[in-house]
């Protein structure tokens, strides 16, 4: 396992230098064995530690290496990066937060939230903010302060009825939340959970706003 981010970093490069039908063939063994075999074991050997830090069951994916085309034209067909994700699943919630774990050609990242809100899910949202800004601000300085950051809003505007100085004003020009970072250095699987304890705060708020 410690040798994923290496493995998966020498690949994508690789790839990145021939990112071809004909070179993902000829490699595609090579993916298999020392990129996705570790990988969904990752997904799978974090699981239950991760159910008890969010208290609900998780699902975990891996993402497809191939990148749809269709509709892009001279888009390359395949990912240059390898991502991650367990979704929490709650049966009473609008919509379900996640964390993520993404390694890229230079970097490796983690992040939990929702990136894009359903409009049941921003009316919520947008109420809370309102309501408890004083809990939501804290909790978004909880997780800043813990060395993520929160993605920017989609909105450079406060969105009527609010004025534009609301206390909220920021998580009121949100249409998603997500908050993401670098990996520190240390054993992978220990210092991912560490990561996703500090950022458990926003998933537990995204959760309350999506079951109450």
């Amino acid at each position: 396992m410690e040798t994923l981010v290496s493995d998966a970093q020498r690949f994508l490069r690789a790839l990145d230098a021939d990112n071809t039908r004909d070179w993902w063939l000829a490699h595609k063994a090579e993916y298999d064995a020392r990129l996705k075999a570790p990988a969904l074991a990752l997904l799978e050997g974090l699981s239950p530690a991760l159910e008890s830090l969010a208290g609900v069951p998780v699902s975990g994916k891996l993402f497809r290496p191939n990148n749809d085309v269709r509709f892009a034209k001279g888009k390359p067909p395949y990912k240059t990066h390898l991502h991650m994700m367990w979704q929490i699943q709650d049966d009473d919630a609008k919509q379900a937060p996640v964390f993520f774990f993404g390694i890229d050609l230079a970097r490796v990242t983690v992040g939990a939230g929702l990136m894009m809100f359903e409009k049941d899910m921003l009316a919520d949202w947008r109420l809370f903010a309102d309501q408890d800004h004083k809990r939501m601000n804290g909790v978004m300085d909880q997780v800043e302060d813990a060395g993520f950051t929160l993605w920017e809003p989609a909105l450079k505007r406060v969105p009527p009825p609010y004025p534009a100085d609301h206390p909220a004003a920021r998580l009121l020009r949100m249409k998603g939340c997500v908050a993401s970072g670098p990996l520190p250095d240390g054993p992978l699987e220990k210092r991912i959970l560490a990561a996703f304890s500090d950022l458990q705060p926003l998933n537990a708020v995204l959760l309350s706003i999506a079951s109450a």
